[in-house]
């Protein structure tokens, strides 16, 4: 997971090469521990440079879960958003409700110029959604019936990725 995480901040870094107009932004809960990683892989790179990241939480924007009562995390964005080139990371893209929901979250906050999504997992063939991303780790072709978990060492106690059967 290490190399395929500072292959993605590299390839971030080619097309952003100025971060002056470029802000990251991890979506909660487990996208955060993918973007804390790349933003710590992006400093390491350009030692000196102001990297802008922010954390957003999309808990009430979703429209998957209005049955149940789900606990809020917190949206952390300290900067302005208008004008800027965003890129949003996650940890897997599967049917593309969660980023949908990012992006009308997005909105409250400002209109970016450009949007850019940055996924360690990419579950191809399940979309439900036309949302693809620009920056990908692996791509996974999994039944329905399949999970994709990514474990994180801070949050897990181990770093992997597992495919799931429910």
């Amino acid at each position: 997971m290490a190399i395929t995480i500072k292959r993605l901040a590299h390839q971030v870094l080619e097309n952003h090469v100025n971060l002056d107009n470029t802000v990251l932004i991890g979506i909660q809960p487990r996208g955060i521990f993918l973007s804390d990683k790349i933003v710590d892989e992006i400093k390491k790179e350009v030692p000196g440079t102001l990297v802008q990241y922010g954390r957003l939480d999309i808990t009430f924007y979703r429209d998957d879960i209005r049955k149940e009562l789900h606990i809020a995390n917190r949206t952390d964005i300290p900067f302005s958003i208008e004008g800027k080139n965003i890129i949003l990371i996650d940890d897997v893209l599967y049917t593309g409700r969660t980023i949908r929901a990012a992006l009308d979250a997005l909105l409250d906050f400002g209109r970016p110029e450009k949007v850019e999504l940055c996924v360690l997992i990419d579950r191809r063939f399940s979309r439900q959604l036309p949302i693809q991303p620009d920056y990908i780790g692996r791509s996974i072709d999994a039944i329905v019936s399949q999970k994709v978990k990514v474990f994180w060492k801070t949050k897990d106690g181990k770093e992997e990725v597992c495919l799931m059967n429910d």
